[in-house]
């Protein structure tokens, strides 16, 4: 707990900010970044997962289909989150500072350009490769949350993006907030969209035949994300040069709806994956013909799972 010299009733005692330094190692101009590295942990440990998932898919997918994928997203993140900031937060200041669009070492990310870029990179790579786009969006759903909160985690050690002034006991006092104690709102989106978003995923993915159903787990991430950035919306602070838009929402909130409702629509649209039956059966004395194809070094067909939705 830290005190204040003659400070407001509202922020006798708050919880200290932990001091962290932004930066992991500098040398030179050479410098490592918190949040470089939280898109760069997502990026290789969502891939990782990624090729777990693909093993129980049923949908087939290669090894060297999602390691070429790969790049595509991580395309999709970086120039998606980029543009989705410099369209929905500040298109006013880019318009008049055009070349500063590609400065992003200074910051300026938004998730739901990322998202949008994601879905981009997702559509052109799927028909680039004559692969399900649904099959692979409920993949990509599922790794997701653990870029989410390693970046909310980086966010919170920046001491950027933080919530509202409250009175909370556990209220904090940032470095760029003010006096008073405010709602470490970074460490809720690492929980909701994060850790929690994650493990329901992942008990749909192994538990129920969701999955079967491609789109349908990818319905589930958009309702999830989208009604947890509205809760925590109410804690964070919005954006000093937007404030509160229509109705008194947040951009945040105004762009989740939109998620909300695709995910819902995604939910009861998405129809079965259609299993087609092996040709064969196993060659056994029962099966001569079988055996008569073994012999002229046929191989047995597998059976291949088809998206009832491309």
């Amino acid at each position: 707990m830290v005190a204040y010299r003659n400070p407001p009733a509202q922020a006798m005692f708050a919880l200290a900010f932990p001091t962290i330094d932004p930066t992991l190692v500098e040398i030179g101009p050479f410098a490592i970044r918190w949040y470089a590295l939280a898109y760069i942990g997502g990026i290789l440990l969502g891939w990782r997962y990624a090729l777990v998932l693909a093993r129980s898919s049923p949908v087939a997918f290669e090894r060297r289909t999602l390691d070429d994928f790969l790049l595509w997203v991580t395309l999709g993140i970086v120039l998606g989150g980029r543009l989705g900031y410099v369209l929905f937060y500040k298109p006013g200041y880019f318009l008049s500072h055009p070349a500063e669009i590609v400065f992003v070492w200074q910051g300026g990310m938004a998730f739901h350009g990322g998202m949008l870029g994601v879905v981009i990179a997702i559509v052109l790579f799927a028909r680039l490769r004559r692969i399900p786009v649904l099959a692979l969006g409920d993949i990509v759903a599922c790794v997701v949350p653990i870029g989410l909160f390693l970046g909310r985690i980086a966010n919170f050690i920046n001491g950027e993006l933080f919530g509202r002034v409250t009175d909370a006991p556990w209220g904090m006092v940032f470095p760029n907030g003010g006096e008073l104690p405010r709602h470490p709102s970074q460490l809720y989106e690492a929980g909701l969209e994060g850790l929690v978003l994650f493990c329901v995923l992942a008990l749909i993915w192994r538990f129920t035949r969701l999955k079967q159903r491609p789109g349908a787990v990818g319905g589930v991430f958009l309702v999830g994300y989208g009604l947890s950035r509205i809760v925590v919306e109410f804690a964070r602070e919005p954006d000093a040069h937007l404030g509160f838009l229509f109705a008194g929402a947040t951009m945040g909130q105004l762009l989740s709806v939109p998620m909300v409702l695709l995910g819902l629509a995604l939910i009861i649209w998405a129809r079965p994956v259609r299993q087609t039956p092996a040709a064969d059966a196993p060659a056994t004395k029962a099966n001569p013909g079988n055996q008569a194809n073994k012999a002229r070094g046929g191989k047995k067909p597998r059976t291949k799972a088809k998206s009832g939705r491309r």
